[in-house]
């Protein structure tokens, strides 16, 4: 009788415990069920960026790309290629940057080409050479030029793409956040732009040369006499790349080099030994080991400021 008794006792004390439990949040129907964010797939840093600053703490944003790699050439594996088909909003530069997008399918409904809208205005370029630089492989980059934020209203009209798509994600009253944002954003780079002109109009088509052919829109936007070759930052150049340099400068009489991230100090040796100087322009297609996009990209024009004493 005392043991039925205690049995009673446990089962009732065990129906009770489950009915003080707190409601399961992932359970179907339950009142406090998780809404999950909209899930926004990039294809590179520029684009990052955008999204973040104008979608807050609304989307998430994903960008997958290892920090060691140019993400114009970066290969995905099985599984980040579903990641980007199964994401709410997939954001893609265009001008062919992303190599590996041709390769697979992705979802049509959720794709956006940020750079659609001056597709006519794409530069085409012809390079017969390749090279390689990262874990990427042998690559050349003859065919259309990617790197359209290079020239900033270019990147206006990108970010604002980048605006309409994630408005159609969220709600009213989040999608006017995103509105207000990109008008912040939209002075900034403007502010940017107008900082550039006036280093173009100060330098009348002085010649340049680039440590690599990245910076054709920039070129053309900002009237800078630009020729290309194919250095590296981390490699110092051997003596043919030297002497190749020096047959460039027989025709195009740069006295300053533009490379995309700090150059060796035997290289910028070298330079100085040719009258060449050296100026960093750091396109920040990939994530920056310091600051951000913009902080990246105002010390840029910091640098050319400084070095052609533009006000």
């Amino acid at each position: 009788m005392i043991l039925r008794h205690l049995c009673s006792l446990i089962i009732l004390s065990a129906i009770l415990l489950n009915a003080c439990k707190p409601a399961d949040p992932s359970s179907s129907g339950s009142p406090a069920q998780k809404i999950d964010k909209p899930q926004v797939y990039v294809a590179n840093y520029p684009l990052k960026y955008f999204a973040e600053r104008l979608g807050g703490d609304a989307v998430v944003v994903k960008f997958p790309a290892p920090a060691d790699e140019d993400p114009a050439f970066w290969q995905p594996d099985d599984a980040t290629v579903s990641a980007y088909q199964s994401a709410d909003l997939i954001l893609m530069n265009g001008a062919t940057y992303s190599k590996w997008a041709e390769k697979v399918t992705l979802p049509e409904s959720k794709l956006v080409d940020t750079s659609a809208g001056f597709k006519p205005q794409y530069i085409e370029i012809k390079a017969d050479s390749t090279h390689s630089h990262g874990p990427g492989g042998e690559h050349s980059h003859s065919g259309t030029a990617f790197t359209t934020w290079l020239d900033f209203t270019q990147a206006i009209q990108q970010a604002e793409t980048v605006s309409a798509a994630l408005q159609e994600l969220v709600s009213k009253d989040v999608a006017e956040q995103i509105k207000s944002r990109m008008t912040s954003l939209k002075l900034e780079l403007d502010s940017l732009n107008q900082r550039l002109l006036a280093i173009g109009n100060k330098l009348v088509n002085a010649p340049l040369v680039a440590s690599h052919p990245v910076y054709h829109y920039w070129a053309r936007g900002y009237s800078f006499h630009l020729q290309s070759v194919l250095w590296e930052p981390e490699v110092v150049p051997d003596e043919k790349a030297i002497e190749g340099l020096k047959a460039l400068l027989a025709k195009h009489p740069a006295k300053w080099m533009i490379w995309e991230g700090t150059p060796a100090p035997e290289s910028v040796a070298k330079l100085e030994a040719l009258g060449v100087k050296s100026l960093v322009f750091d396109p920040c297609g990939n994530v920056p080991d310091e600051g951000d996009f913009m902080s990246v990209m105002k010390a840029n024009i910091e640098r050319l400021e400084k070095a052609f004493h533009s006000p």
